[in-house]
């Protein structure tokens, strides 16, 4: 803790501002992690199989309450459709559609902030460097010569250590991108695949329900 707190004081004002990058970097990355691997990691097909099962069965309440459990996006998606089952195909089309539209922003949510964090971070060290290296300077043409040493060493270290964090955050802010992009694309895909097999799926139970009931008016 020392060694850190002896970085930060030699690295001067704008570690410090580099520091409050790092902070909104982590609990940004932090957030967005823990949203993946809790609402985001509800398997899809599974769900679906546990939907057709009660649909099937004909059981469409129970078939709400099990999405109204979870806050996860197909959960929402499929609880929009089921509840407009009743009310004909053209109705469960636009209410899944429309969850859709809703949900898929939570997916990407923040995401795109981390290039931004990089850039901010990566411009702020530099202010710290070009600081540094400006004090240097400064020593070795005005500071009397038995304190050059001593100053341009510590400018120096000014400069590197803003330089040094700067680099650290945007290095990590591209690898939380990379990674939460990732995770953002496979659970768009898979919720738009489970969209379309839950539109089919209630569609032709309404359909097969129909057939039904004219097949027992004749």
């Amino acid at each position: 803790m020392q060694n850190i707190a002896q970085f930060f004081e030699e690295g001067g004002f704008f570690m410090y501002v580099n520091l409050i990058c790092s902070t909104i970097t982590i609990a940004l990355i932090t957030e967005r992690t823990i949203f993946f691997l809790t609402k985001g990691s509800v398997n899809a097909k599974a769900f679906l199989d546990q939907i057709r099962k009660l649909v099937a069965a004909g059981n469409i309440d129970r078939a709400v309450k099990l999405c109204s459990a979870t806050e996860a996006p197909v959960a929402r998606v499929a609880k929009a459709g089921l509840q407009r089952f009743s009310k004909g195909e053209a109705a469960i089309t636009t209410a899944i559609e429309e969850m859709l539209v809703d949900v898929t922003p939570d997916l990407k949510k923040r995401i795109q902030a981390l290039w931004s964090l990089a850039n901010i971070a990566t411009l702020i060290g530099l202010l710290g460097t070009i600081t540094g290296l400006i004090g240097a300077f400064a020593a070795v043409s005005k500071a009397a010569a038995a304190d050059r040493s001593t100053i341009l060493s510590a400018k120096i270290a000014e400069a590197m250590n803003n330089t040094w964090l700067g680099l650290a955050i945007a290095v990590t802010c591209m690898i939380g991108h990379v990674f939460l992009s990732s995770a953002s694309k496979k659970q768009q895909h898979e919720l738009e695949a489970f969209s379309m097999k839950l539109e089919n799926l209630l569609t032709e139970t309404l359909h097969a329900g129909g057939a039904a009931a004219a097949g027992g008016q004749r």
